[in-house]
Order: C-alpha cells, then structure tokens, then sequence
C-alpha cells in the first residue's frame, strides 16, 4: 500500500488541476475520474440530487459537478444556524447552505487544496455574502473551535482521507452538543479488489479509498454520536457506474446519505432539599 502522505498528495494535485479548470470544461463524472472525457456539469449535479433552482443560485464557478448527493437536500437547516462543510471545493454546498441559514447564520468551508479555497473565496466576493467565509485546512484536524457548529455538511470527501475515524472524531468536537451531520458520500458495500485499492487515481476518484459501511458505522459510534443513519442512494448505481466503466465498481462501492447526532448534554437538576 502506498505511503499516506503520498495518497494525500495526490489527491490534492488533482483537485487543484480540477480547481484550475472550474466550471469550464467539467469532469467526465462527479468523481472526477476525467480520463480526457469531459462532462455536461449541470446534468451531472442534476443527477446527483441537485435542482435548477439550486444550480441556479450560486455562483457559476462554484458548481464543477463534483459530488455523489446533496447533503443539504437533508440537513434540515434553519435560519441562525452555523454550517460547516468539511470538503468545500469551490463552495457550492456552502452557498447553497448560506441561503437556507440566512443572514443571522453562518456558513464556513474547509478544504485542504489552496486552489480550491482560492477559487471559492473569489465566488463569495462575487456573490455579496459576508456570512461565508472559506479556511484552508484538513479535515481530520480541523481549524474550527469546539462547540461551536450546528451542522456538519460533506459531499463525497470524507472517503478521500486516509484517517477517517479521526475525520469523525474531530466532526464530534467542533459540533455544538445537538449538533448534526448530514453526509454524502461514497462507501464500499463488499470488498474491494486490492487493484482499485491501490490505484492512485481511483482513490482521488472517490472509489479505492471508500470503508465497508458498517465500520462506518462504528467509527461514527465510537466518535460518540447517536441516532447514526446509513442510507443507499436510490440511484446510487446510476451515478456510480459512469465513474469507471470497465472496473463494474457499482458491484463494490455506493453512494449513502450518512446522518448522525451529537447529543445535549443533560441538564443539571440541581439539588432538591
């Protein structure tokens, strides 16, 4: 298996050449898996659980097709609330979150890949909003205090990390007790062949780095989260199998939406004399 640094390297070199594309000529599918194919992005988010309204609403260049769902379709938003998305790319969840919090809310992004944070910063100055702001960061280490969020979003990035029970974990931390995360993302269902799971570009391609969904599971417990749900995508093979044709990765991998709670801590009672 190969170093962990140089997984995460390579990941982040891919997501910056997607960066320096934007939304001009697309990837050949949500996963970025190009192989010099290009992709209609408005279809594609489309396809994935996205409206016209919602493609609509933000700013053009955040919207690069990237994703296997819509996180915010489920989160349940409310005016005030803070949102962060551990993933953000070009911020397109972020806007789309920013318009459900409203002005009292507060959206923050973090991405690991200076291009990406980059670009998004450039979409808020263009869309007006003072509210979202974009910090370069990892999400297994998060530059957010503890606490401190309402909802956690993510849109097919946590089977990116090479740590993901410390993605949980840190989630865990910086969420205020009743706290949510509200997840997309691509999981492995049956085993996967250790050819895809060595394979550098269908790691960075959201397959060979996904976790069998039960030790999802587990890893959302032992972070300490309750009311877990799990998932599948009702069209998950239709968004999956376009991703590597030949490999039949629908056979071992899925797109779920991922729900948890951090629970409120109780109330002290207080002594009764």
């Amino acid at each position: 298996m190969k170093d962990k640094e140089e997984i995460r390297e390579f990941i982040r070199k891919n997501y910056s050449e997607v960066a320096a594309k934007g939304s001009e000529e697309g990837c050949c599918s949500g996963s970025c898996c190009c192989n010099g194919a290009t992709m209609d992005i408005e279809e594609t988010s489309l396809k994935i659980g996205y409206t016209d309204e919602d493609i609509s609403n933000v700013p053009p260049e955040a919207n690069m097709g990237l994703g296997c769902g819509n996180p915010i379709a489920m989160a349940s938003l409310k005016e005030g609330e803070v949102v962060l998305d551990l993933g953000s790319g070009g911020g397109f969840d972020c806007f789309l979150a920013r318009d459900k919090v409203g002005a009292k809310g507060y959206v923050i992004g973090v991405d690991m890949t200076p291009d990406m944070i980059k670009l998004a910063r450039k979409n808020a100055v263009k869309s007006g909003c003072t509210n979202i702001e974009f910090r370069l960061g990892e999400i297994e280490h998060l530059p957010v205090a503890n606490d401190s969020v309402d909802v956690i979003i993510s849109n097919c990035v946590i089977n990116l990390s090479q740590d993901k029970e410390q993605v949980f974990k840190d989630a865990f931390r910086v969420l205020k007790p009743g706290g949510r995360l509200s997840i997309s993302d691509v999981v492995a269902t049956a085993p996967i062949p250790q050819d895809i799971k060595e394979d550098l570009a269908l790691i960075a391609s959201c397959i060979g780095g996904a976790e069998y969904i039960e030790d999802i599971r587990e890893m959302l417990q032992n972070a300490g989260f309750k009311d877990i749900r799990l998932t599948p995508k009702d069209n998950s093979k239709e968004i999956i199998r376009s991703w590597a044709p030949d490999k039949n990765i629908e056979d071992f991998v899925a797109s779920y939406m991922i729900e948890a709670v951090k629970e409120k801590k109780p109330k002290n009672k207080g002594c009764c004399c």
